[in-house]
């Protein structure tokens, strides 16, 4: 009876820590692998924005401010995506929402302008590069929250007993960062350049 009691203390010191453990890396391993969806959705978004300000330029010669602040919000963006890349924390996600939210004030000056011109509005390219932006906006706002869900089952599983008890001993110190919006309404909306 006594060796029983040994296998159920040794199973429980060892089993617990060994459950704990590969709970917090498979909840870790979600939330970063929603991220990187992210990444990817917004990558492409950034690689058609460059199309669209080409497709637009010869249009919009004399609204080349437009054009340029176009490009300067893209290019901050890629750079605020690259950094929040390297490191998933609070102040770099925070730097992808400032730059998101450049991007879009952009992209809303561009459809303004957009709509002063009727031949523009009816070039074919530009209206399967305006439905593909959009598109990838849908992509992008589901990514987001596929990522905020699984930053939340993260810290909710990193907060939760018994994993609280183990966490700092795995590297596991300190809540991940959601990704927040200052204008989450506009942000979820995807910016429609209207060719019609």
């Amino acid at each position: 009876m006594g060796w029983m009691v040994a296998v159920i203390i040794l199973v429980v010191v060892v089993g617990v820590p060994v459950w704990v453990y590969n709970a917090l890396v498979q909840a870790k391993n979600q939330y970063q692998n929603a991220f990187a969806q992210i990444e990817v959705q917004l990558k492409r978004r950034y690689d058609l924005i460059p199309n669209l300000v080409e497709s637009a330029k010869a249009y919009l010669q004399h609204e080349n401010q437009t054009l340029v602040a176009v490009t300067q919000a893209r290019n901050q963006a890629v750079s605020a995506l690259q950094a929040a890349h390297q490191s998933q924390n609070a102040s770099a996600l925070a730097a992808v929402s400032v730059g998101e939210a450049q991007l879009q004030q952009a992209l809303k000056g561009l459809q303004i302008q957009l709509e002063a011109y009727p031949e523009l509005q009816a070039s074919a390219n530009l209206q399967q590069l305006s439905e593909d932006i959009s598109s990838t906006e849908n992509r992008v706002a589901f990514a987001r929250q596929a990522y905020n869900d699984a930053v939340l089952h993260y810290n909710t599983t990193r907060q939760s007993f018994p994993y609280v008890l183990l966490a700092g001993f795995f590297a596991h110190n300190q809540d991940a960062a959601l990704l927040q919006f200052a204008d989450s309404d506009a942000i979820q909306a995807a910016p429609k350049i209207n060719l019609r």
